[in-house]
């Protein structure tokens, strides 16, 4: 079995699999172990930016540290911390009027130079014989490229979408990312989500951490 680092693109999981839905709770060891099972897990690597509480979402930065400490309970999981930036910016309407209106954008600043840092330098002190990137990303095609071609490692990417009616017409999306890595799976099911979450209450040495109301 194959030393395997996995290296999870928080920000673009979130978005592409479990946003808005009970899956949130999710323990990626037992994801992993599912989906790879071929695979020795070394290494879990989570790169995400700390949220700030909104108008519409003031308890999200709570609910987030709390999953944080769930996932804390995973040996060799780490986490990587970045920052959101959310600034306020005109859009315009389909159906006006009014013309336009303001919206909350928000951008992630500092998770694909750290996901590429620590993939590349892993693998040049030999951390791992095979990594895995979690990501959709495109911007990540070059260092996947470096490892598999000069580090001379297998180097894979779980695209986190979640698998739906229209898989092919986001597939496309992602040929840049499906032609760089050694091998490729295109999505996660529902199904392989739904079973690989944290039980509702988890035991630890300091308490109960306990899965957030509204993610049930």
């Amino acid at each position: 079995m194959k030393r395997t680092a996995f290296y999870i693109d928080g920000f673009n999981f979130y978005y592409s699999a479990v946003k808005g839905t009970p899956l949130r709770w999710l323990n990626f060891q037992a994801l992993f172990q599912r989906l790879f099972p071929k695979n020795q897990i070394a290494v879990i690597k989570y790169f995400a930016a700390e949220v700030s509480d909104l108008p519409d979402n003031p308890k999200q930065s709570l609910r987030q540290q709390v999953y944080w400490r769930a996932l804390e309970t995973l040996p060799n999981f780490n986490i990587y911390t970045e920052h959101f930036l959310t600034t306020t910016i005109k859009a315009n309407v389909v159906k006006p009027p009014p013309k336009t209106i303001k919206v909350y954008k928000t951008e992630e600043k500092g998770s694909d130079v750290n996901i590429e840092s620590h993939l590349l330098m892993d693998g040049f002190c030999d951390v791992y014989d095979c990594a895995i990137v979690v990501s959709g990303d495109s911007d990540l095609v070059t260092p996947i490229k470096m490892v598999r071609e000069e580090l001379k490692k297998p180097i894979g990417v779980l695209n986190p979408q979640r698998l739906s009616g229209s898989d092919c017409r986001k597939e496309r999306k992602s040929a840049g990312l499906r032609h760089a890595a050694s091998f490729y799976k295109k999505g996660i099911t529902w199904g392989q989500l739904e079973k690989s979450k944290f039980s509702d209450q988890i035991k630890t040495p300091k308490g109960i951490i306990h899965c957030p109301d509204r993610w049930k």
